[in-house]
């Protein structure tokens, strides 16, 4: 396929990921052009308009495959529950997709999704746009080194202190067949992290809570995964930590390191800031402990949600791999159904080949 000018980009749905993420990264990507919007409120669509010159914005994903001609990407920033339909009504176009996380709210449906593109040889990615925070790559980088030994434990926290039900957030109101819920939200980012890290495991164990009044879907959770090679990774989301925050940690036979605070590019975006601006994903220190006992501060790499889409467009402009493998989010999926079977039983989870889906 050959892309000359700069790749027509559209969003469906621009609410927290199609507003805060996908647009400013869309707009700051180099050779791509961000042409259409869906909104059905207005005040989101005058925010477009003003932030976007000339963008067209259409009330539905329906309204824009029909209206908006020559689309080369895609974005699908819907509720979960759209997820699907969308990508389907995109492919049977020709269309490149780029999917918001989760890939769907269920493995079955995400994987015949994944393999209708494959079939058909349209570009598909889906957007794990953690991968290229800066406390994962510093994370990853010193994984990969060898700095740390054998790895033993992979721990990951996104924990945060919000006790009162946002009803007006589909996330907390819609239930978990529909997409909601923290597991499918926060879940699959540390999810795809640790699979990335280590692979697949060989067991899963889980405890997920509703534990706020009024909570229609999880809020409170926690993962372990058992890895071939004997990493282990813990793993908690939580809206109902008042001591909680973000924090990742690596530690093996050699040396351990600790990444404290959240990776700043979304606030970053939310506020205005784009990649290139200055400071910007710079997040604070990791702390690095060696085998005798010393320890030491150690630069966090820059965070790089950019490198997303720059991996979107190579890949469409040179026939490449997209950024990330859907395949790998599918995996993901299989995961946190497995973590539902745990949690209801209270039993640890065999992931033979046939759950990984291999």
């Amino acid at each position: 396929m050959s892309h000359p000018g700069a790749l027509r980009v559209a969003i469906a749905g621009f609410g927290l990921a199609g507003e805060i993420f996908h647009a400013p990264l869309v707009a700051a990507t180099e050779g791509l052009a961000l042409v259409a919007v869906t909104t059905s409120d207005e005040r989101r669509a005058a925010r477009a308009r003003a932030a976007y010159h000339g963008v067209a914005v259409k009330p539905d994903a329906e309204h824009l495959l029909r209206e908006i001609p020559d689309l080369d990407v895609l974005v699908v920033a819907t509720p979960n529950r759209l997820h699907v339909p969308i990508a389907q009504a995109a492919l049977a176009r020709g269309i490149a997709v780029v999917m918001d996380k989760p890939l769907a709210a269920d493995a079955g449906p995400a994987a015949e999704l994944v393999d209708a593109f494959a079939a058909s040889r349209v570009p598909f990615t889906v957007f794990q746009n953690r991968r290229w925070d800066g406390d994962f790559l510093t994370v990853q980088r010193v994984v990969t080194s060898g700095a740390l030994g054998d790895v033993t434990r992979f721990e990951s926290r996104y924990e945060r202190f919000r006790p009162q039900v946002n009803a007006e957030a589909w996330r907390e109101s819609a239930d978990v067949a529909e997409g909601g819920g923290l597991l499918l939200d926060l879940g699959t980012h540390l999810i795809d992290q640790a699979l990335t890290l280590f692979g697949a495991p060989l067991r899963v164990y889980a405890e997920i809570d509703r534990r706020r009044p009024g909570a229609n879907v999880d809020d409170d959770v926690f993962v372990a995964l058992e890895h071939n090679g004997g990493a282990r990774s813990h793993l908690w989301m939580s809206a109902i930590a008042p001591v909680g925050g973000r924090s990742l940690r690596a530690g093996g036979t050699r040396a351990g390191i600790e990444t404290p605070g959240l990776d700043p590019q979304e606030d970053q975006l939310a506020a205005g800031l784009r990649p290139g601006d200055a400071n910007w994903g710079e997040g604070e220190p990791a702390r690095f402990a060696d085998e005798d006992g010393g320890e030491r501060w150690m630069p966090i790499e820059p965070g790089a949600y950019e490198r997303f889409y720059a991996g979107v467009r190579d890949a469409l402009r040179e026939g490449g791999p997209m950024p990330v493998d859907p395949r790998d989010s599918v995996a993901g999926l299989r995961v946190i159904e497995a973590a539902r079977r745990s949690a209801a039983t209270a039993a640890v989870i065999d992931f033979s080949d046939e759950e990984a889906g291999t």
